[in-house]
């Protein structure tokens, strides 16, 4: 009789196994399931953040500027190129009021972009109002490989607003040298 039991066991046993098994299987599709649905909820929670982390600094940014350089005071100057036919640009020797405010040696890469059309910002920062006497110094290879050096000294008048004044090198065919400009912007 322990034979019949034991045989009838073994058969309800091996009914139960394959569906306790699929039982698992589905539980374990279920939990796969949910984790994915987790997994792209949080790499959305991630993303959500670092667009706010983004905006942020962003804002801090822009917090900072207002800061160290107040509309009243603020004074900046940018440099341009031409094609750059005739100059090949090596450095820029900036002073105001006779005081060295920035120097700056250039790479291929960096002159390719202001030979592109790219605007370089030489210095920001403040100045009171008043007249200020700036002077650039460029240094380089002109025309038939010489060596290059020229100064462009122009005097401004700082107001309450913001200002701006641009450096432009430009190619002159006609006289086939390069011309140094200086522009304030309104």
């Amino acid at each position: 009789m322990f034979k019949r039991y034991s045989v009838a066991v073994f058969f309800c046993l091996l009914m139960i196994n394959p569906l306790t098994m699929m039982a698992q299987e589905e539980e374990i599709e279920a939990e796969a399931e949910s984790e994915v649905v987790e997994t792209t909820e949080l790499q959305q929670d991630i993303q959500d953040l670092k667009k706010e982390v983004l905006k942020l600094n962003r804002n801090l940014f822009i917090l900072e500027e207002d800061l160290l350089f107040p509309a009243n005071t603020q004074f900046s100057v940018f440099l341009s190129m031409d094609s750059g036919q005739l100059f090949d640009l090596d450095s820029v020797q900036l002073k105001i009021n006779d005081k060295v405010i920035a120097n700056h040696l250039y790479t291929e890469r960096e002159l390719s972009a202001l030979k592109r059309g790219g605007v370089q910002r030489l210095y920001q920062g403040n100045l009171p109002s008043g007249t200020h006497e700036i002077i650039a110094l460029f240094t380089g290879k002109g025309p038939s490989g010489r060596d290059y050096r020229r100064g462009e000294t122009i005097s401004v008048e700082k107001g309450s607003d913001p200002q701006f004044v641009e450096l432009q090198i430009i190619d002159d065919a006609t006289k086939e040298q390069p011309e140094f400009k200086a522009r304030i912007w309104d």
